[in-house]
């Protein structure tokens, strides 16, 4: 017999579980604590199952109704209902916590555990947090390739050309571990790289004759200053390490007898520990600046706190000094607030034009 509301109403509460049937399998599941929730009874796979439906009055009656013809027109279609609505459940949570500052927060902790230096993980943070000004609350699995292209825009607006093009790349890198964890099934960034403006290429300038290069040399070894800033800059002249490389040697990783230098892995750009052969002139270098800077950890510390290492702006410094440091301008790219070329530039091209 079919129920109505206001029997509904009228259900109590009593000292065991009971059921009130509505006909079709629906029936209500009145609880000793007074609940009156909607259950549907069917068989699938030749097997008796329930499903809830939720509770009344928040559903109501036409709505149970509603939900069991649902269930049903699935049976008809070879469709469990009870893994229809687990599946629901799992849209709805992508949806709802699958956002892209979710995804990409998990993107970033993925990066940080394979040990990305601290300069690469920061600059991912930087334009994530762009991105998500726009995209940040929205479902990464609904996000289109035009909601993306918002925030490229205004970038490019601005006049930032490759920082556009860089916003582009970890949008992608983030779509690309959403697609290896589940939670999308394609890239949409895809078909945007022919709808950004494509910077135009200032070339850093470097010495690239060798009487320039001999001046450069010159200028080095005559410069006066601190025995760390005077022996960095002939080291950078004869082994060309990356900055940060050097700045940060402590000297554990010299081995003067043997003639090698290993930097370890979490200072190399690769994150793979580099032996690096060191001259008879290199060698005599440190050996010097072992006497003032051997007692201390770190090789170049800084002038203010010996366990600080030298400031990544102490070379430059002393490039201009000598007059051997010249201003450039880097363009549109995200290096545009790096103003003078590298010694390490001026030497490696000098060594590729020979």
């Amino acid at each position: 017999m079919a129920l109505s509301d206001a029997q509904l109403r009228s259900l109590k509460k009593g000292d065991t579980a009971r059921k009130i049937s509505d006909g079709g399998g629906l029936h209500v599941l009145v609880t000793p604590q007074g609940g009156k929730l909607w259950r549907l009874a069917y068989r699938y796979g030749g097997k008796q199952k329930v499903l809830a439906l939720g509770a009344y009055p928040v559903v109501s009656l036409s709505a149970a109704r509603s939900r069991r013809e649902a269930a049903k027109r699935l049976l008809i279609t070879g469709v469990d209902p009870s893994a229809e609505a687990k599946a629901e459940k799992v849209r709805h949570k992508a949806l709802t916590a699958d956002t892209f500052q979710a995804v990409a927060e998990e993107f970033l902790a993925k990066v940080k555990r394979e040990g990305k230096a601290e300069a690469t993980l920061t600059k991912k943070k930087w334009l994530i947090g762009i991105a998500a000004t726009s995209l940040g609350k929205l479902p990464i699995s609904e996000i289109t390739a035009g909601q993306i292209l918002i925030p490229l825009r205004k970038v490019e607006g601005h006049g930032n050309y490759e920082t556009a093009r860089r916003l582009r790349a970890v949008i992608s890198q983030v779509f690309r571990y959403a697609i290896s964890t589940s939670r999308v099934s394609n890239d949409p960034t895809f078909g945007l790289r022919g709808a950004l403006v494509t910077p135009t290429v200032t070339h850093r300038p470097a010495i690239i004759e060798w009487e320039k290069l001999a001046g450069l040399l010159r200028a080095l070894w005559d410069y006066q200053g601190t025995p760390e800033t005077r022996a960095a800059l002939k080291l950078m002249a004869i082994l060309y390490p990356r900055p940060g490389e050097l700045r940060h040697a402590e000297w554990s990783e010299f081995e003067l007898d043997k003639g090698v230098w290993t930097i370890p892995a979490r200072r190399t750009k690769m994150r793979r520990e580099h032996r690096k052969p060191l001259s008879t002139l290199a060698v005599n270098i440190l050996r010097d600046l072992r006497n003032h800077t051997g007692n201390r950890r770190l090789a170049f510390p800084s002038i203010r706190s010996p366990e600080r290492p030298m400031s990544e702006n102490t070379l430059n410094a002393a490039l201009r000094v000598s007059g051997q440091l010249r201003p450039f301008s880097a363009g549109n790219s995200m290096a545009s607030g790096r103003r003078y070329c590298c010694l390490a530039s001026h030497w490696q091209c000098a060594r590729g034009s020979g």
